[in-house]
Formats: structure tokens, C-alpha cells, sequence
């Protein structure tokens, strides 16, 4: 009987996976759809996301073009590019934080990569919560453990916490975003905390992009004082955390 049950489970667990690949294809050929209103000589440069200041700089031309004759358009391909990425935790959104701020300036660009910055970091989130559980625990059994037992130690401070973990420079976000429902996180935490906690990061790239000119590489954004500064505000978004545990310590 419970070889059964082990078989069963492993069954819905295969298929449940396997809507991951169809979701990501469909995702994938919903982009190419929107890049197909792209058209320049090297049609690859304007239909790839940028992985270098170079790239960025290639792009900005057209880029700008298109902005004056359909914003909109431009903001619906950039838009969806960006949560495709975080959706499924693929590496490089920098590029497009700083392209955000090339393309749209530096206030209503900022502002719209912290709110594509949660609202990606969110789907990651049901996507694990609803195909990749087990297979988490099961790949990452070491890592969730930890952060189970980090959660659980801060869950009365659980907000602060997570802000923490998003403000401090060296976090994983990708492996946050998918081990968080694993761990208990509710959405609704989750989701603020992306949107606050990346705001100092997001509004370096951002910067950076609105005086993109001048740059040489990506590096020169994280300069030794901008590091310092992020660590500052990671360690001030630990501080509530801190206190409400100390307090029921105190109290119990």
C-alpha cells in the first residue's frame, strides 16, 4: 500500500512538472510574438536581451525611435521581457534595470522595475509553489533546511527579516524566490518585501542607466561606497527584527 502511495505521488509529481516546460514555451513564443514589431538591419540585436553596457548602448538607438513613435508598445515588451525573466529565474535583469533607466529616466524608470521586480519575483513564487515543491526539497534538501530554520527563527519579525535578506547585496534572490513558499512565507509578505527591499539596488542600476554615456562596464555601478551603503541598509531592515525577538524573550 505504500508503495503505491510513493508511486502516486511520484506520478503527480512528474506530471505536475512537466506544465513547467509548456508554461516557459508559451511564455517564450509570447515574446517572440511581441518582438516581431521589432525591425531593424541586425534584427537578432533588437530581439535578445542585453547581457552588456555595449548591448544596452546598440539598442538605446532604436530603442529611442520606437519610444517616440509608440510608447506603449515599448513599455508592454519591456514589461513582459522583465517578469519573463525573473518568472523563471533567468539571469540578467541588471541589464534590463539599467536599460529601464536608459529608456524611461530615472524616476518613472525606478519606479517601474521595483513594481516589475515584485510582480516577477512573485510568479517564481507560485510557479514553485504550485509545480516545483518536492523537486526543491528534493534537489536543495541542505539549503532549504536553513533557510527553514532562519524563517522559523524570525517569524515573529518575519517582514524585517526578509527585507534583510533582500537589501543584503549577497543574497540569492532566484533561490528566495523559489524556496520561499516551501518555507512558509506568505505571498503577501513575500511580495512587499521584493518590492521594498530591492529598491536600493534597483535605484543604483536605474541611476546608472540615466547617465549610461558614461559607463565603461556594468562593475562601475558597485563601487566600494555603494556596497557599503546597501550593507547599511540591509543591517537598519534587520534592527525590528531583532528587537520584537529580544522582546519576547523578555516578555515569555
Amino acid at each position: 500500500m505504500l508503495k503505491a502511495d510513493v508511486a502516486a505521488e511520484t506520478g503527480e509529481r512528474s506530471r505536475s512538472i512537466l506544465w513547467l516546460p509548456v508554461i516557459f514555451s508559451c511564455a517564450t513564443f509570447y515574446l517572440y510574438l511581441l518582438s516581431l514589431g521589432f525591425k531593424q538591419e541586425d534584427e537578432r540585436s533588437s530581439r535578445k536581451f542585453p547581457t552588456s553596457v555595449d548591448d544596452i548602448r546598440e539598442m538605446l538607438t532604436y530603442i529611442n525611435a520606437v519610444k517616440a513613435n509608440n510608447w506603449g508598445y515599448l513599455l508592454l515588451v519591456f514589461s513582459s521581457g522583465y517578469i519573463y525573466k525573473q518568472a523563471f529565474a533567468v539571469p540578467g535583469s541588471v541589464c534590463l534595470n539599467v536599460l529601464a533607466g536608459a529608456m524611461f529616466g530615472p524616476y518613472f524608470g525606478f519606479l517601474l522595475v521595483c513594481l516589475l521586480s515584485a510582480v516577477g519575483a512573485s510568479t517564481c513564487y507560485l510557479l514553485s509553489q504550485v509545480f516545483g515543491k518536492s523537486y526543491v526539497v528534493h534537489f536543495f534538501p541542505d539549503k532549504v533546511k536553513v533557510f527553514q530554520n532562519k524563517v522559523n527563527r524570525n517569524r515573529d519579525g518575519l517582514f524585517f527579516f526578509l527585507l534583510f535578506l533582500r537589501l543584503f547585496p549577497m543574497s540569492p534572490n532566484w533561490f528566495m524566490n523559489i524556496v520561499a513558499p516551501i518555507v512558509g512565507v506568505p505571498v503577501h509578505l513575500f511580495f512587499c518585501s521584493v518590492l521594498i527591499g530591492l529598491m536600493p539596488y534597483n535605484f543604483v542600476c536605474v541611476q546608472t542607466g540615466s547617465v549610461i554615456s558614461q559607463m565603461t562596464s556594468l562593475s562601475d555601478m558597485f563601487t566600494m561606497w555603494t556596497m557599503l551603503k546597501m550593507f547599511l541598509l540591509a543591517s537598519v531592515a534587520l534592527l525590528p527584527g531583532l528587537i520584537i525577538n529580544r522582546l519576547k524573550v523578555k516578555f515569555d
